[in-house]
């Protein structure tokens, strides 16, 4: 029975890190790592969710003659037991891991190329780590990966989150868009897509860029921040959100119908909340019930279905013509609805 496995390694640095430089059968390498996937639902993990597809694709190609890959990317976790890296000479050491060691080493930029090869034994190059905190990995995925076809742009919010030494002062976009995302009193409370899994997936109506680049721009419009700390910029936000899904309850509960909280209705209504709060008399008194009172004279003639005038706006071009649509139904007189008792 096998008690351990052993890998001999080049030992040296990548820049300022310690490496390791080997090869390995795919077998072995997938069955000692693990892709640290975002788990939105506890904040635990940063990475992509996986996709099946793509690593099938690799799997393909990778068993045709003449095929080849760059290193794989690993991190030896420093917490995790089983392992120990043995110096040898001239550089050179073995990476000594107990076969019951389990995965002992983090995915950092492999995850796809690795996902569909546990059964090969084909062999890799690979580069790992030695010893990088949870911290520094994701600060090197996130650098591997800033400029990767296909990554979230925000996942890399998230990891800038995680990674700002004051976010409120240096994103406060990005601070109020994850306030929205967490706070359970928030409409839009786990309704993010942050790019990794999560049990509220199918729910998720935008994503945190679309959120917080809509925020910038509220930002932008109002200049709050000059008056107001990014705190109660958050709380600002969120009251105007819980406004809208009070006032709009139909069209908050049916994404699919509708684009309120879609892509285009985000930008538009951020828009819309930077009007009301300059035209705000008392702006120290901001609550959910002013936004109410505002968005209750007009909202309701607005066209949210996805089929109707607001079908197909997309891009600078398209919040523009949604933001004026909207701003053109704010000026026409208000039609009074009479309700009856019976």
């Amino acid at each position: 029975m096998i008690e351990h496995h052993t890998i001999p390694c080049s030992k040296g640095s990548s820049v300022d890190r310690l490496v390791l430089l080997g090869f390995a059968p795919a077998r072995l390498l997938h069955a000692f790592s693990f892709a640290d996937v975002l788990n939105e639902d506890t904040g635990a993990g940063y990475q992509r969710r996986f996709n099946s597809q793509h690593s099938q694709d690799f799997r393909r190609y990778i068993r045709q003659a003449g095929a080849s890959t760059i290193p794989l990317t690993l991190n030896l976790r420093p917490q995790e037991p089983g392992w120990r890296v043995d110096d040898v000479q001239d550089g050179t050491a073995r990476l000594v891991i107990e076969a019951s060691a389990g995965k002992i080493m983090a995915q950092v930029d492999c995850q796809h190329r690795l996902g569909h090869l546990g059964d090969l034994d084909i062999m890799l190059p690979f580069m790992c780590y030695v010893g990088l905190s949870l911290n520094e990995e994701m600060e090197v995925f996130s650098t591997i990966n800033s400029k990767a076809k296909g990554l979230s742009t925000s996942l890399l919010d998230f990891h800038d989150a995680h990674l700002a030494g004051d976010l409120a002062k240096d994103r406060p976009e990005l601070f109020a868009a994850l306030h929205l995302n967490n706070d359970p009193e928030s409409p839009w409370c786990r309704q993010l897509d942050l790019g990794g899994d999560s049990t509220s997936g199918m729910a998720r109506r935008a994503s945190l860029r679309t959120m917080q680049k809509a925020i910038k721009r509220f930002l932008s419009a109002t200049r709050i921040l000059k008056t107001r700390s990014p705190d109660a910029v958050a709380q600002i936000v969120m009251a105007f959100w819980k406004a809208v899904a009070e006032v709009l309850p139909e069209q908050w509960n049916a994404p699919r119908k509708h684009i309120l909280n879609k892509g285009v209705g985000v930008y538009a209504m951020m828009d819309v909340a930077a009007d009301l709060y300059t035209e705000a008399d008392d702006k120290a008194r901001l609550d959910k019930g002013y936004f109410v009172n505002k968005l209750a004279d007009f909202a309701h003639e607005v066209d949210w279905t996805t089929n109707g005038r607001l079908k197909g706006l997309g891009g600078e071009g398209g919040v523009r013509e949604a933001t004026a649509y909207i701003r053109d139904i704010r000026k026409r007189p208000h039609h009074l609805k009479v309700v009856s008792n019976g």
